[in-house]
């Protein structure tokens, strides 16, 4: 499922890029919870959170059904 998570997060990253952020994959557990890091803008940004669970989250769930969560880690 990581390789899954990872390809999704690829689509994800340019629209990230563009307002000077980004997010690495950190770890993919096995009852599906995705964590990652903010780096760049996103990493101090007041709408990180928006961006993890409205953005990251909901398009990971929707393309991979197994994906249960994300979580930022720092």
């Amino acid at each position: 499922m990581k390789e899954k998570v990872r390809n999704v997060i690829d689509k994800i990253r340019p629209a990230l890029q563009a307002d000077g952020g980004d997010v690495e994959l950190v770890d993919v557990t096995d009852d599906g919870v995705v964590k990652v890091r903010l780096r760049g803008a996103c990493a101090h940004c007041m709408g990180a959170v928006m961006t993890l669970k409205n953005g990251i989250e909901s398009r990971l769930k929707a393309e991979i059904p197994e994906v249960k969560s994300v979580e930022r880690v720092s």
